[in-house]
């Protein structure tokens, strides 16, 4: 294949509306969640992630974890947790069986933020689809999205399953 078939060039065509639609989703749900809840997108994704982590041991996770989680680079991961533990938000702790491990947890304060921001990320989520929708380009890619049935262990599932 050269860089002109007719296939790449459809393929690279397909990626870059998938960003595009990626895109004006994102930016319109943090636009709802910094104004609403003084919260980033990534804020809240971290902040969901480990919400869904069942308690006890093995229920939390561990920094590599939660990079892996919200696809960022650890050292960024590093630095979102640290604002949002100092907002009083989320807790680390070193692993009782494994004193090089540090988990990150959701404290009560992040929670109930999350509890407050969920109804305006699934609001906007759903003004954003329904606005690419009107876009022919997108619509194809919107109805792909809503049609997907996506068991809640993927989403929710820390390394060695991604978010």
């Amino acid at each position: 294949m050269t860089a002109t078939d007719p296939a790449l060039t459809a393929l690279a065509q397909s990626w870059c509306a998938l960003s595009l639609l990626h895109g004006r989703i994102e930016s319109h749900i943090e636009r709802a969640l910094q104004s609403h809840h003084d919260l980033s997108v990534r804020e809240y994704s971290l902040l969901d992630v480990l919400s869904r982590q069942h308690s006890g041991p093995g229920g939390h996770l561990q920094m590599k974890q939660v990079a892996d989680a919200v696809v960022l680079s650890q050292s960024a991961t590093t630095r979102l947790v640290t604002r949002l533990e100092d907002r009083g938000l989320l807790s680390r702790y070193l692993c009782d069986t494994d004193r090089r491990g540090i988990y990150t947890d959701v404290t009560e304060a992040g929670l109930e933020l999350l509890a407050s921001a969920r109804p305006t990320n699934d609001r906007a989520l759903r003004e954003a689809l329904d606005e690419a929708a009107k876009d022919p380009e997108l619509a194809p890619l919107v109805r792909a999205v809503e049609e997907l049935k996506i068991p809640a262990s993927t989403v929710a599932a820390p390394a060695g399953a991604s978010v």
